[in-house]
């Protein structure tokens, strides 16, 4: 009787039954007018007031002065504080998704790429480059460059070999393609850093290879990773 019919229990019913419609009448996915307050922040407004102020401490009491029910109000209040926890996470997620989107892949940024021809892309990795703290960066790429398309040096000094590839995304660069590069950046320009850069993804033989002979294989998901803002580690 005390759980079904205390005002606790009631108060209790009225907020689930005001949650209950809050959910059907304001869909979260519907957009709410500049000029009013949020629904996620209505919730978690409630949330804070009624049950963080108004039922645990009730159950507090309660627990209190009960005897015959301290068991059953315990677990109830446990269930209250972890509806409350978890309403709190899906609000902290809400705001981080609808929060600033710096840190995010940049749209159609390997669209922008693909556009690109071989010169155009050999200057993008250039900028890269250089946003990343790299100095010296000389674009060398055409006859006699020795398969060496883009040279400079680290933020602390070692000296970097870039190849640029820009194939069509459905393409894979090979264990060939690595391997000359290899004896291009590691034996005719002695370099301590080695970017193989591709619109593409890698062979598995030929990220084994680049694995073995010291060179970074920035592929396709790297490479947007890195114009969106990520740092490559190698340079770091």
């Amino acid at each position: 009787m005390l759980l079904r019919d205390s005002d606790v229990a009631r108060q209790v019913r009225t907020y689930l039954l005001d949650m209950e419609y809050l959910a059907h009448a304001h869909p979260v996915e519907e957009p709410v007018p500049s000029n009013t307050v949020s629904l996620d922040d209505r919730i978690d407004q409630r949330i804070t007031h009624i049950l963080g102020k108004t039922v645990v401490p009730m159950f507090n009491a309660l627990i209190e002065t009960s005897g015959e029910h301290r068991r059953e109000l315990i677990a109830l209040r446990a269930g209250v504080e972890t509806v409350e926890r978890r309403l709190r996470q899906h609000h902290a997620r809400l705001q981080r998704l609808e929060g600033p989107r710096e840190e995010r892949p940049l749209a159609g940024v390997m669209a922008s790429i693909d556009a690109m021809n071989g010169r155009e892309f050999e200057e993008y990795v250039a900028e890269l480059l250089r946003r990343d703290g790299c100095t010296n960066v000389v674009l060398r790429g055409g006859r006699g460059d020795r398969g060496i398309d883009i040279t400079g040096r680290t933020a602390d000094g070692r000296h970097v070999a870039v190849q640029c590839k820009r194939f069509a995304p459905y393409l894979s660069v090979t264990s060939p393609d690595v391997q000359k590069f290899v004896g291009a950046a590691k034996v005719l320009h002695t370099s301590e850093v080695a970017l193989f850069v591709a619109t593409c993804p890698f062979t598995p033989d030929a990220l084994n290879v680049a694995t073995d002979g010291g060179i970074t294989a920035v592929h396709r998901g790297l490479l947007e990773e890195w114009s969106a803002g990520a740092a490559l580690a190698v340079l770091e």
